[in-house]
């Protein structure tokens, strides 16, 4: 695991849209995730897991709004978690520390 931003609350989902998962720039920031990286999604309150890859949201918003195909697999108000993976040596992995994130029930970063 490269990062996770865990528990966060589905704010839209738009199935009419070419799919991915639109992220609150903060949050993604925070995880350390880019612009078209892949992640993983898991829905808490229906089991779904499925792989998209991360558009930016706008800053300050707490948006997570899954699009395309995604959209069916979420009701907004759901709770997911996000996230991503790296590929390292063994070496690399004993050091490495996953960034996290735990927002807040608004889906914003708690200090």
């Amino acid at each position: 695991m490269k990062s996770k931003i865990h528990r966060v609350k589905v704010t839209q989902a738009e199935l009419n849209y070419v799919g991915s998962i639109t992220i609150d720039e903060d949050l993604m920031d925070a995880a350390g995730l880019l612009e078209n990286e892949q992640v993983h999604i898991v829905n808490n309150n229906n089991g779904e897991r499925f792989v998209t890859y991360v558009i930016k949201g706008e800053r300050k918003t707490g948006m997570i709004c899954l699009n395309g195909a995604a959209a069916r697999k979420v009701q907004i108000g759901d709770i997911v978690i996000i996230i991503s993976y790296a590929s390292m040596t063994p070496e690399e992995a004993k050091s490495f520390k996953p960034m996290v994130v735990f927002p807040d029930h608004n889906n914003q970063l708690v200090a």
